[in-house]
């Protein structure tokens, strides 16, 4: 599910009207006619509707590099395993798609992708400057190792028709507007119902029988809860990178906050009752829960249960925040053809080649200009049910001015740090244990596991 999840976050990039040109479009190859044809190698994961956009934009790809043909080859499950294998094997693809958390940078340490860096300085179509922050991501400084074709952010969600019914006023969808994190459980509370009709705010309310919580999805994976963690100006290591930092106080903070939503306002699912609240788009609809914290990926398949629903920026401790989380593209350093696969990574990047799927909600674009040009703002989000009046404040703006890198882009070894993390964080959430018990408890294994940050020398 996390595979999918992330994989959710891919495609996008193209001048499509904008300042950067693929070389994907009705240009004349750079190519050339004459050349010999030859054949890369693409693996990569996803929905069959995601395969099927993939598929159609190498299409576009082949017409306009009409001397390469490109061998998709999708693996749907055990992703990370069977690509080890063809590495294994000196059978490594020319293009691969790879996860952050697991694949990318085990491979990346071993020297086995390209240093991208290069072909983006030397690209006179194609900048750094033209992507959206946060999606290329380094081995360490000056070793670019791939770039996430489709960034996604954090909203929260929330179903108007309950806001109404409660006379609640909705967030604003403005970053610097927006709920206050005790603005937001106030929120919460007056959303939260017994099956007798009382709030939170109520004496007569029963805990134990809640019928509609108020918020959903801020204790699930660290993708939601690092969001208030950096809110509050903490992280998962020090800036030295040197030191586990979820005990220390900014980190702690957040986590009891968020701890809290369960155990003391009582308007969030503990773990087990968690169990029978459905999906986002199934619990808005439902009414099971008036709020969730989740993905903009979520816009997907909500658009499609007809349910009045809008998008705001996550509540905020000390500062508007939002994690970008995208799988990306790398291209293997054993490639015969280093040229060939870097247009194709282009290609693959291409907002006009998975328009269809950024319009519907599942994707976002990856360059600047499909975020600050009216006209290609208006082709992924214009007409869209999926792209709610919220939205372009509260995810667009979002992502270009308050957003930051996934840790698992920056933070060495971040995996086996959160296999430390992650069983102490159930005893929070539980109620069991405090936040600063419950981390220092780990601090000196979750330690043991720290080997630094990629984002400094």
């Amino acid at each position: 599910m996390m595979l999918l999840l992330t994989t959710t976050v891919l495609s996008a990039c193209s001048n499509g009207g904008g300042s950067a040109n693929t070389g994907t479009g009705d240009s004349p190859s750079t190519d050339g006619g004459s050349k010999e044809t030859i054949t890369l190698r693409l693996t990569l994961w996803g929905t069959p509707g995601e395969i099927d956009t993939y598929q159609k934009v190498i299409d576009r790809f082949e017409s306009s590099h009409p001397n390469v043909k490109v061998k998709l080859e999708s693996i749907p499950t055990d992703y990370d395993t069977k690509l080890t294998t063809m590495v294994a094997g000196n059978e490594e693809p020319d293009v691969a798609m790879v996860e952050s958390a697991t694949i990318a940078f085990p491979l990346a340490e071993e020297g086995k992708f390209l240093n991208l860096e290069p072909l983006l300085e030397s690209d006179a179509n194609f900048g750094a400057e033209d992507l959206v922050p946060n999606i290329s991501y380094y081995a360490e400084p000056g070793n670019m190792v791939g770039i996430g074709p489709g960034p996604e952010t954090f909203l929260l969600y929330y179903n108007v028709d309950l806001f109404k019914e409660a006379g609640v006023e909705p967030p604003s969808s403005k970053a610097m507007e927006t709920w206050t994190w005790d603005e937001f459980v106030e929120a919460a509370k007056l959303l939260t119902l017994d099956e007798n009709g009382n709030n939170a705010t109520q004496s007569e309310f029963n805990p134990k029988k809640i019928k509609q919580f108020g918020v959903s999805g801020a204790n699930g994976w660290w993708g939601t809860w690092s969001n208030f963690i950096f809110s509050n100006g903490g992280d998962f290591v020090s800036e030295d990178g040197q030191t586990f930092g979820l005990n220390q106080p900014e980190a702690v903070e957040a986590l009891q906050k968020v701890a809290d939503l369960i155990n003391v306002h009582h308007v969030a699912p503990s773990p087990v009752q968690a169990k029978n609240v459905p999906s986002t788009n199934v619990a808005l609809q439902t009414k099971k829960v008036a709020m969730v914290i989740d993905g903009q990926w979520a816009n997907f398949d909500l658009s499609k249960t007809g349910v009045n629903y809008d998008v705001a920026p996550l509540p905020v401790m000390k500062a508007p925040i939002t994690t970008v989380v995208c799988g990306i593209f790398a291209i293997f350093k054993s490639t015969k053809h280093p040229e060939e696969s870097w247009e194709l990574v282009k290609a693959l990047t291409d907002p006009e080649g998975s328009l269809e799927l950024n319009h519907q909600g599942l994707w976002m674009p990856a360059l600047k200009d499909w975020y600050q040009q009216p006209e290609l703002i208006d082709k992924w989000t214009a007409d869209s049910k999926a792209r709610t009046p919220g939205y372009k404040d509260a995810a667009i703006d979002m992502m270009l001015n308050y957003s930051r890198q996934s840790p698992t882009g920056y933070i060495k070894n971040f995996n086996k740090i959160m296999d430390v993390v992650t069983p102490a964080l159930d005893k929070l959430w539980l109620g069991e244990q405090t936040a600063q018990q419950a981390m220092d408890s780990i601090a000196d294994k979750a330690q043991a596991q720290v080997q630094g940050r990629r984002d400094i020398q």
